[in-house]
């Protein structure tokens, strides 16, 4: 059975898309610890992200840097911390999030955003890649 991130990246789940190329998907979290808080994605679902093989390992980590780049121009922040936990869904994944304190990557606070919102935010950093 495909990951909910595999169904996203296949269109059967809608996402608020930043960007994607031939190799990876980069979407806001729906669930965010902070305003932009986004996933980078390999296309190919492997659960583990030391399982990747090198070269689509090596390519989610420059598309990541990518995106975070984009991201800090965006929303107003000290950095964008990266996470990679990957309990929650089996399939490797990156978490870029705009941080000002320690606190932010928690994944014990989140952040209550409308359509609209996610919407705009979307738009304003993909402006920025």
């Amino acid at each position: 059975m495909p990951s909910i991130f595999t169904r996203i990246i296949n269109g059967e789940i809608p996402s608020y898309k930043i960007d994607e190329d031939e190799h990876c998907y980069a979407f806001l979290d729906i669930n965010p610890n902070a305003v932009g808080h986004t996933l980078c994605v390999p296309k190919q679902e492997v659960d583990k992200l030391f399982d990747l093989d090198q070269e689509i390992y090596m390519h989610l980590m420059q598309f990541s840097k990518r995106i975070a780049v984009a991201l800090e121009q965006a929303v107003p922040c000290k950095r964008v911390g990266m996470a990679v936990v990957g309990l929650e869904v089996p399939h490797a994944h990156v978490h870029l999030i705009p941080i000002h304190q320690m606190t932010d990557m928690s994944f014990q606070t989140k952040v209550n955003m409308q359509e609209e919102d996610f919407i705009s935010l979307a738009k304003k950093i993909r402006s920025k890649i």
